[in-house]
């Protein structure tokens, strides 16, 4: 094993040489595939964002949601033997269980600063709940992702308000994008059947939406913004049905894994 292979292990989290049951594998791919695709969404602002400073603060957020993603899919991998790259780069649209929220387009800043104040206040209650799984390994992965997406959240949320309370034009713009957003939040909370047979090896996702409201309500309410009420999306992305764009974004993703399978340098 090189030093590079080493040192990238030494960035996995709960490694502690355990099989994942085949419903274990499925909830952690689940988190994975959100936080592999919000990952890369994020990193797509690098060289992009408004603010060089924002180019390192992104590619930091980019790069912990990775790390997240990576110990994940790993876990997940272990109970059919595939790696955290066949699960990256050699799955097809139906196979991914993102949700919907993780898979909207950047749009403008706004939309992914939006973006991330929903999906971060969600990951923060999930990662603070999923410290006490019954699973060592999803309870170690959240033990360090919890302490990320803090920092994540308070990104966001400065953001929002900086947003809102900023011009006219950035105030419309993030009215604009909590309108847009809002209607994907609503599947993070649904309990598929999964849930039922994973006892307390995992956090039911129907409890947190009482304390990811009472977290993003003080925000909305010091940026004077409201909570959009005009539709709920269908989503499921839990079942591998997806919004348009996911497969445009895969395919970017994984075009250069799928050209030159095998490859290393």
């Amino acid at each position: 094993m090189s030093v590079d292979e080493v040192e990238l292990a030494a960035e996995l989290a709960g490694d502690e040489g355990r099989t994942a049951t085949p419903d274990i594998a499925e909830y952690a791919l689940w988190l994975g595939d959100d936080a592999l695709i919000l990952a890369q969404q994020v990193g797509a602002w690098i060289a992009h964002a408004p603010e060089l400073e924002e180019d390192v603060a992104l590619a930091n957020i980019a790069l912990d949601l990775l790390g997240h993603a990576r110990s994940l899919l790993r876990y997940a991998g272990t109970a059919d033997g595939r790696s955290e790259d066949d699960l990256a780069y050699f799955r097809d649209e139906p196979d991914f269980r993102s949700a919907w929220l993780f898979e909207q387009p950047n749009g403008d800043f706004a939309h992914t600063i939006g973006r991330q104040l929903a999906a971060s206040t969600y990951l923060s209650v999930l990662y603070e709940r999923l410290q006490h799984s019954g699973d060592p390994v999803l309870a170690a992965v959240a033990g360090k992702a919890v302490k990320e997406v803090a920092y994540h959240r308070d990104h966001a949320v400065q953001w929002t308000l900086r947003l809102a309370g900023g011009t006219d034009e950035s105030r419309r713009r993030m009215i604009t994008a909590i309108d847009d957003i809002w209607p994907y939040v609503d599947e993070l909370f649904r309990d598929e059947p999964l849930i039922d047979r994973l006892g307390d090896a995992v956090v039911r996702p129907s409890t947190l939406r009482a304390p990811f409201d009472v977290a993003v309500a003080p925000v909305l309410a010091e940026a004077e913004l409201e909570v959009p009420t005009r539709f709920t999306a269908s989503g499921g992305g839990r079942r591998g049905e997806h919004f348009p764009t996911l497969g445009y974004l895969l395919a970017e993703m994984q075009v250069l894994a799928r050209a030159h399978p095998g490859a290393t340098w």
